[in-house]
């Protein structure tokens, strides 16, 4: 881990050492305090935001032996309480006595953010809370796993991603689907000219109802309201409006995200990225749904290739790449075809792309704190992933085309919409 990161590590042994001069026996530490599950090497972590799409993530932290859950944060006590106890039992069960207790529950991410023998954190809030959290964390000193989308705002993934590279932080963007074999071989087939030019690529992101007018209700009892809104304008207390379940709930509001852009447009759009070869960048003009009768949602690329969304994908599949030569098309589930039908089954050839190979998201993101290598989405690819969902709601939004360009990062010619690449944030939660 980082040398900032080591004081438990260096305190561990030191107190090993002072217990065994104060014994009287020589100071021989066991293969078991130094080996890789060894108490002294374990990554130390923080999980904020416990609601329903952390549970995944918690499950997975608390089987792994190299690493130890320390504290968990929500603004709901239900939830908090309610991870601590799931957390103590996990590893109670491991105890000889049955018993564990080690986890903290907090209503504020700042308490994580300062302790020192927490390495690092899983961010799993709304969008709206991932940028200063994460930013607060790097500068603490510590490495982080974000939901995807990144961001909230354009802005932010610049930020992110800068102070990323500044304090050598390991990020990993929830963005998982990288590390599925099908999404990495679709890309290889398209990076390596299987399916010849490509031109054209649908796919299927769904639709949330539109954002409601919600009426004043009690806020419950445990529940940090106030927090919760944190940098977003304050509306009244609705449940709707703090739900977090797939049926939309926050995901709605273009307060709190970039609707189902930002929700499967931060998963499809990245795939189409890495399979275009534009991680480092990014489309040049985003056109929104009716406009001039315009059909599906459409962004382009300089090179001229469309990206629709919404539009049927071929065999109930959720990207369709098409070439002047072929198809590739890829879900979930590890579901993979091909027209030509061969290519499924042709083997990568000595001239071919080979792109990362991650096999499981935690374990790449687990590798990279202990080697410091980067992550498969780290904060820049998470950027400018994001950046295409942003652009695509604010076109939305704003009924009407735009022009960007990625290398300057710059809406061109659109003083209105430039505003929006971000937010204004509500006081007292700013990103410092």
């Amino acid at each position: 881990m980082k040398s900032q990161n080591n004081t438990s590590r260096r305190g561990f042994l030191k107190c090993v050492a002072a217990s065994a001069t104060a014994l009287g026996i020589p100071t021989i530490i066991p293969a078991v305090v130094l080996g890789q599950n060894a108490p002294s090497n374990r990554i130390n972590m923080g999980l904020i935001g416990m609601g329903l799409m952390m549970g995944g993530h918690q499950g997975s932290m608390c089987n792994r032996p190299d690493v130890q859950v320390l504290a968990v944060c929500d603004v709901d006590r239900t939830k908090r309480e309610r991870a601590k106890a799931a957390v103590e039992q996990a590893y109670a069960r491991r105890q000889p006595s049955g018993s564990y207790k080690g986890c903290e529950a907090y209503n504020e991410y700042e308490r994580i953010i300062e302790r020192k023998d927490i390495d690092a954190v899983f961010v799993v809030t709304p969008d709206h809370w991932h940028a200063i959290i994460s930013v607060a964390a790097m500068k603490s000193g510590k490495d982080v796993y974000v939901q995807k989308p990144m961001t909230l705002t354009i802005r932010e993934g610049r930020i992110m991603s800068d102070v990323a590279r500044q304090y050598g932080a390991i990020l990993q963007v929830g963005s998982q689907q990288r590390s599925e074999r099908a999404f990495r071989r679709a890309c290889e087939m398209v990076r390596s000219g299987w399916i010849g030019k490509v031109h054209t690529i649908y796919t299927e992101l769904g639709e949330f109802p539109p954002p409601a007018t919600l009426p004043e209700q009690p806020t419950p009892d445990g529940f940090d309201y106030d927090r919760w809104l944190g940098p977003t304008p304050w509306y009244p207390y609705n449940a709707q409006r703090v739900r977090g379940d797939y049926g939309g709930g926050w995901r709605c509001f273009w307060e709190y995200g970039s609707r189902k852009n930002g929700d499967w447009g931060a998963h499809h759009f990245d795939i189409i990225q890495w399979a275009l070869g534009m991680d480092d960048s990014g489309p040049v003009e985003f056109i929104p749904k009716g406009y001039e009768g315009n059909q599906y949602q459409t962004h382009i690329y300089k090179n001229g290739i469309k990206v629709l969304r919404n539009h049927p994908v071929r065999l109930g599949h959720m990207i369709q790449f098409i070439g002047d030569k072929g198809e590739v098309l890829v879900s979930r589930g590890d579901r993979l075809d091909t027209l030509p039908v061969k290519l499924k089954d042709q083997a990568p050839g000595a001239s071919d792309i080979r792109l990362y190979d991650s096999r499981d998201h935690h374990e790449n993101w687990i590798q990279g704190i202990k080697t410091r290598k980067p992550c498969i989405c780290p904060a820049e690819i998470g950027h400018r992933t994001a950046t295409i969902c942003h652009l695509s709601g604010i076109a939305e939004r704003l009924k009407r085309p735009l022009k960007w360009d990625p290398a300057k990062e710059e809406i061109l010619g659109d003083t209105e919409a430039s505003r929006w690449m971000d937010r204004p944030r509500r006081a007292p939660y700013v990103m410092v």
